[in-house]
């Protein structure tokens, strides 16, 4: 008799402590983040490939604002311009912030991917220095120009000339033009391609220079200021931050491609960077 109640009383015992789990269960959560009964929200892990400068940098500015939205940014920097596509495109990481469209274009239909524009951010502008004139009107007939000699800058700089009607090109060829494309050329422009890394060097033999942002700013020239003119934020080369196409609509990337486009990072970049770098929007 005694060991039955014994067992009588192990087995209220039991169920008074399951009745107080599930009256735990049931009753009310931790608050979300309105301050409602419910679950913590988890936060979401963003893992971002970025070159060191500026881009680490400014991805830097937007982590606390991601952090208040539940998003931990994890950057991941890298010192190439191929791994961070490859990365991305295996799902290695979320997204990267690296490149320009021009850029993004020819990896993608070299390597099949899919990667696509998640947004603009800034532009590294290119160009336009003299110092024989202080305006483009003052560019005289048979001028000497020098632009880049590799491809995609020569290109660049040729539709940077078109833009500011120095030069007509072959409709279509866009940034991809050469000085073969050139149509028209009504000031009989002496149009030469040398080394990048040279513009600044011959900057005093020319009338004309077009030059890469680092390059410029080895030669403490500064864009905004010096460049008699530049490209602008329409500019085909905006560094823009990349998704997969599966991911691109997801809502951390879109909180990111707003965070960066956000007025905070508008100020650090115009504040640290004195118009070498341009936000695009």
């Amino acid at each position: 008799m005694k060991k039955t109640g014994n067992i009588f009383v192990t087995l209220l015992l039991v169920l008074a402590l399951a009745a107080c789990g599930q009256d735990k269960n049931n009753g009310a959560g931790p608050t979300d983040n309105a301050g409602n009964a419910g679950e913590q929200p988890e936060t979401v892990t963003l893992k971002v490939g970025a070159s060191p400068v500026p881009h680490a940098k400014i991805l830097e500015v937007v982590k606390p604002l991601l952090a208040e939205e539940g998003i931990e940014l994890d950057i991941i920097e890298f010192n190439d311009y191929v791994q961070p596509n490859t990365q991305l495109y295996e799902k290695q990481i979320d997204a990267n912030f690296f490149q320009h469209t021009p850029y993004l274009e020819q990896f993608n239909k070299d390597k099949g991917y899919d990667l696509v524009n998640a947004g603009a951010v800034h532009i590294e502008p290119f160009g336009a220095y003299s110092k024989k004139i202080k305006k483009i009107d003052e560019l005289k007939d048979g001028g000497k120009v020098v632009i880049p000699n590799d491809p995609s800058n020569g290109g660049r700089a040729l539709a940077l000339m078109a833009t500011n009607g120095l030069i007509k090109l072959k409709e279509g060829v866009g940034v991809n033009g050469t000085v073969g494309d050139i149509t028209d050329n009504p000031k009989k422009l002496d149009i030469r391609e040398v080394e990048a890394a040279t513009l600044p060097r011959v900057l005093d033999e020319v009338d004309l220079a077009l030059i890469n942002t680092n390059y410029a700013l080895e030669a403490d020239l500064v864009p905004t200021t010096d460049a008699l003119f530049i490209e602008g934020s329409d500019s085909p080369y905006v560094n823009i931050l990349v998704s997969r196409s599966d991911n691109k609509d997801a809502d951390a990337i879109k909180k990111l491609a707003a965070a960066l486009r956000s007025p905070e990072v508008k100020k650090f970049i115009e504040d640290t960077y004195k118009g070498s770098i341009v936000p695009a929007f």
